[in-house]
């Protein structure tokens, strides 16, 4: 199983509060190993008002919230009963899991919010092999050579003509395989 990003429903208004009480559930029911990162959709707007540049951050998705888990029982159970969730998108609910967001959805999201769905330290590795999902390379597959962290670019190597050639990717180009 790996992690993905789903989206739960909660009640409008109320994103931050789940936000915090499943963090907690999560570290008190010992379920960091399956539940990752919890993120309200939001972006920061400038607001002109009587002349002055006033910065509000406005919710991307108003009633929503962003989950990154590992999909099983447990967890599923654990975000489920959260007090003000209810219910996953992508579900038929009668005790059906849902469907994660694609990695170009969950991309396209998270970077408006200037993050990446990859963690570079933690999820990627030199010499790991990825799959290229966007841009002229989709499909393919490589091998990690260097990691930039600071820009979120990498240098992954990849069979082109039957010749190793190294190409410059950005996180969101590519997958975990």
């Amino acid at each position: 199983m790996q992690k993905e990003w789903y989206v739960v429903n909660t009640y409008s208004g109320h994103e931050n509060k789940v936000k915090e009480k499943l963090e907690m559930r999560a570290s008190t029911m010992g379920m960091e190993d399956y539940i990752f990162r919890v993120v309200v959709p939001e972006q920061k707007e400038i607001e002109i008002k009587d002349g002055k540049e006033k910065e509000k951050i406005k919710k991307m998705f108003p009633g929503y919230i962003l989950v990154e888990m590992i999909m099983n029982d447990e967890a599923w159970f654990i975000v489920r009963n959260t007090p003000g969730v209810t219910g996953f998108i992508g579900s038929s609910g009668k005790g059906a899991k849902p469907f994660p967001l694609t990695p170009q959805e969950a991309d396209k999201i998270l970077n408006q919010m200037g993050m990446s769905r990859l963690e570079v330290n933690t999820d990627l590795n030199v010499e790991d092999t990825v799959k290229v999902i966007g841009g002229p390379f989709a499909g393919m597959y490589g091998k990690i050579k260097n990691i930039d962290s600071a820009t979120g670019l990498l240098e992954v190597s990849l069979d082109l003509f039957g010749q190793e050639t190294n190409v410059e990717l950005e996180l969101s180009q590519i997958e975990k395989s």
